[in-house]
């Protein structure tokens, strides 16, 4: 009788060994805390696409500051002396990104990769992933919040149009789940 080997711990980017995730209700737990803490130590939620925003912001107030100062919207955060920047939001997405990438660091999970189905390609992969990405965030600016904005922060406050918002990011997820599958089988 043969007895097969043990399979060698699977290893991230820089060898370091892959951990296993943290369990779900925990990982709930924890972003429960800091959210609480996020609301009582800065009296705001947790969202990214504001953070986001002023970043973008700042960029097209270095390129092209005469259109900064011609668009209402982006007058209000870059427009004269304001600094896009100067806001809660920054830090905050800064601070994701940058504790994201400790983490798979950390923990081996940095690597180059692109995840699909077996029947599609990696260019229509990234074309897919890009229209997805480019929909969510004119509909994140139209919601006014990303679904960690509107879901949790506004969910937590109870705020009746962020819970239709997630109910209806669900069900349009749901409904458009079926005309992409063949993307990952």
């Amino acid at each position: 009788m043969t007895t097969a080997a043990p399979e060698a711990p699977k290893k991230g980017l820089f060898g370091i060994r892959t951990r296993p995730y943290v369990h779900p209700y925990l990982g709930g737990v924890l972003l429960g805390i800091v959210l609480f803490l996020a609301f009582l130590l800065t009296r705001n939620g947790l969202g990214a696409s504001g953070g986001l925003n002023r970043l973008v912001a700042a960029v097209e107030d270095l390129v092209v500051p005469g259109h900064i100062d011609r668009t209402p919207y982006l007058l209000k955060m870059a427009g004269g002396s304001l600094n896009p920047l100067d806001d809660w939001s920054v830090p905050v997405i800064i601070g994701a990104f940058l504790g994201g990438m400790a983490s798979g660091l950390l923990n081996g999970r940095t690597k180059v990769e692109i995840n699909k189905g077996p029947r599609i390609s990696n260019r229509t992969r990234l074309i897919v992933a890009f229209i997805g990405g480019v929909l969510f965030a004119y509909g994140a600016r139209m919601a006014r919040g990303c679904t960690s904005g509107q879901a949790l922060s506004g969910g937590a406050t109870l705020s009746a149009g962020s819970w239709a918002l997630m109910m209806c990011i669900f069900a349009g997820a749901y409904a458009l789940a079926y005309f992409v599958r063949k993307l990952w089988n």
